[in-house]
C-alpha cells in the first residue's frame, strides 16, 4: 500500500473509529516503523490525514486534608519519597534520580537535573522534610560505604561524565538519593553498580495507600504534582512563580489549574441557592 491508503486508514481511525489521539498516533508510528526499518520505503509526509484531537482534560487534584490522609497511608522511604512529589512539585523520575549532591540544606532547594525537555531548575524543599532527608542521607552513605568495601560502589553518570571525571562515579555526591535495595548488571557497560529505586515500588505504595484512604478518584503520583500546583495557587502564590517551580516552557500549560481553583467553578454559587 501507498500514502494514499495508509492516509485512509489513519483517517478512519479518526472519522469512524473515534480513536484517541495517542492511539492514532501509535498506529502512525507503528506504520513508519514497517516501511522505513522493515521493508525500506520511506513514506512521504502525510498532511492529508485527519488527525484525531487530542481533548484538554483538568487534572484530578485532592484537596489538602485529602491530600494529608494520603500521605498518613505511607511510611519510611515511601511516605518521604511521596512527600517530596507533593512538598515539590517534582514529577516521579525527577524524584526517583535525585543524586546526592542535588539537595541543598543551606538553602532549602532541590536542583532537578534533565527534567522534561532536558532542562534544569530549582524547586524548593520543604522544610518539614529535612530531617527524614538527613536521616535518608544517612542511610546512603551506610550503603555506600559497604559497596566501597565490597569493591564496588560506582553510580551511573550521564553526558560520558565518566570519562571526563573517572573518579566522579564513586564519589558520594553523585550517588542516588533512593538507591536500589540490591546491586545490578548495567546492560550497556556490564558493570556491576547500584542503580536508583525502581520507580514501581512507590507506584504500588501510593495505589495501595489510596486504595486504604478510600478515594474513588483515580490518584497517581502524578497526582501530588497537580496538588503541589493548585494548593500554592489557592495559598496566593502568582502563577508565574509555579510555573517556574513546575518547570513549564509556557504559562499557558500551568494555567489548567486554575481551572480547578475553590475560586473558579467550585467557588460559585448557583442562584437556584439564593432562591
Amino acid at each position: 500500500m501507498g500514502a494514499l491508503e495508509v492516509e485512509g486508514f489513519l483517517t478512519r481511525l479518526a472519522t469512524q473509529g473515534q480513536v484517541a489521539a495517542s492511539t492514532q498516533n501509535q498506529a502512525l508510528s507503528a506504520i513508519l516503523f514497517l516501511y522505513r526499518e522493515v521493508l525500506g520505503v520511506d513514506l512521504p509526509w502525510m498532511d492529508k490525514v485527519t488527525r484525531a484531537k487530542k481533548p484538554q482534560r483538568v487534572p484530578v487534584v485532592l484537596s489538602v486534608a485529602q491530600t494529608q490522609r494520603l500521605l498518613a497511608r505511607l511510611d519510611g522511604r515511601d511516605w518521604l519519597m511521596a512527600s517530596l512529589l507533593y512538598g515539590s512539585g517534582m514529577r516521579l523520575m525527577e524524584c526517583v534520580r535525585l543524586r546526592v549532591k542535588d539537595v541543598d540544606f543551606a538553602r532549602n532547594q532541590i536542583t532537578v537535573r534533565d527534567g522534561k525537555g532536558g532542562k534544569d531548575r530549582r524547586t524548593v524543599l520543604p522544610a518539614s522534610l529535612v530531617d527524614a532527608l538527613q536521616r535518608q542521607l544517612a542511610q546512603v552513605r551506610l550503603v555506600h560505604a559497604d559497596d566501597l568495601a565490597a569493591g564496588f560502589g560506582e553510580v551511573w553518570l550521564p553526558h560520558a561524565l565518566a570519562r571526563k571525571y573517572p573518579n566522579a562515579p564513586r564519589e558520594m555526591g553523585w550517588q542516588y538519593l533512593f538507591p536500589a535495595s540490591k546491586r545490578s548488571i548495567d546492560p550497556l557497560s556490564g558493570l556491576e553498580r547500584r542503580h536508583h529505586l525502581d520507580e514501581k515500588v512507590l507506584q504500588r505504595a501510593v495505589k495501595s495507600a489510596v486504595r486504604a484512604t478510600g478515594l474513588d478518584q483515580p490518584v497517581s503520583c502524578h497526582t501530588l504534582r497537580h496538588c503541589f500546583a493548585t494548593h500554592l495557587l489557592e495559598a496566593g502564590y502568582d502563577i508565574r512563580t509555579v510555573q517556574e517551580l513546575l518547570g513549564h516552557k509556557d504559562v499557558t500549560t500551568t494555567q489548567i489549574y486554575t481551572h480547578v481553583l475553590n475560586r473558579g467553578p467550585g467557588g460559585v454559587r448557583s442562584p437556584l441557592d439564593r432562591a
